[in-house]
């Protein structure tokens, strides 16, 4: 049962009182339910940045003329979208192809990335070897390395190895990422304690089934976060494919740049075919969105 303000007044003096008082009155904002206002900026914040999609959806229910004569249309939706859909998927931009090939290399490299970055973090965080810090700092320090000065080296590599135009040549560099290594490191550091890994060792575990049996289900918040992250930034991932695939073979981002060509810029057939490709990301993180917030959350606390 709860001390009244008033019995501490009486017992510990006026001082004690308010300090209980003020004390009562922060728990209480930091339990209680949001106020408006908060309501109020979230809202704004969510119109704010569902705007853009809104205005390419409007844009690919449009048509050229329209537009031409009106940049920004009017906020209801055209009767134009499906059939600029059905032009973007019948033009000869391999829409379909490109949809599979994008399919394979975001969910190939997101697995990847998931266990390789975990099975790295897991070394970094809870086992001891000589030069652990160092080699960890090193592969932070490659996040500040541009892509762009690697592109030269890594086709000579892939040109060596036959890869070019092959989808080979956008997985396998990506199938492990600074970012994935260090997100996993810093997760595992809170989050997997090393009784645990004494008690599996105890138990007959080798390093490997340890790894597979404990570390990798205490990372599953922190993994499907990474894993979400990779697949969407494989989805959208333009320059690297454009080098190495072409138009021959192309990923969704590098058909939808073809259409610039095809169409001569006719923006409502290049809005129609963003609104295809951002469709299956949008229904991603309405199924993943609470997993991705769990994964951030946890991340983000330690203990």
């Amino acid at each position: 049962m709860s001390t009244s303000v008033p019995m501490i007044a009486q017992t510990a003096g006026p001082g004690a009182a308010r300090a209980a008082a003020r004390k009562r009155g922060l728990n209480a904002g930091l339990n209680g339910r949001p106020g408006w206002v908060t309501y109020t900026i979230l809202g704004l914040i969510l119109v704010i940045s569902a705007y853009p999609i809104y205005y390419a959806f409007l844009l690919a229910a449009s048509d050229s003329a329209t537009i031409a004569q009106n940049p920004v249309p009017s906020l209801i939706p055209g009767p134009n979208l499906w059939d600029n859909l059905g032009k973007v998927i019948s033009s000869d931009i391999k829409f379909w192809q490109a949809v599979t090939n994008s399919v394979i290399v975001a969910v190939i490299t997101s697995v990847s990335v998931v266990f390789f970055a975990t099975l790295a973090g897991f070394a970094f965080a809870r086992l001891r070897f000589r030069g652990r810090r160092q080699l960890l700092v090193f592969i932070i320090a490659t996040m500040a390395v541009p892509t762009q000065l690697g592109v030269v080296p890594l086709f000579i590599v892939m040109a060596k190895l036959d890869w070019t135009g092959k989808l080979i040549a956008v997985i396998v560099p990506a199938m492990v990422t600074a970012f994935g290594v260090f997100w996993m490191t810093q997760y595992l550091e809170s989050a997997l304690p090393y009784e645990l890994i004494e008690a599996a060792r105890v138990d007959g575990c080798s390093m490997i089934r340890t790894f597979w049996h404990v570390a990798l289900p205490a990372a599953r918040p922190a993994a499907a976060m990474l894993a979400l992250f990779t697949f969407v930034g494989s989805w959208t991932n333009f320059f690297w494919p454009f080098i190495v695939l072409g138009s021959s073979n192309p990923t969704l981002p590098v058909a939808l740049q073809l259409l610039q060509a095809s169409y001569f810029k006719d923006y409502a057939l290049i809005m129609a075919g963003t609104v295809a490709a951002t469709i299956p990301l949008i229904a991603l993180f309405a199924v993943a969105g609470r997993q991705l917030v769990s994964g951030i959350m946890a991340g983000a606390v330690k203990g």
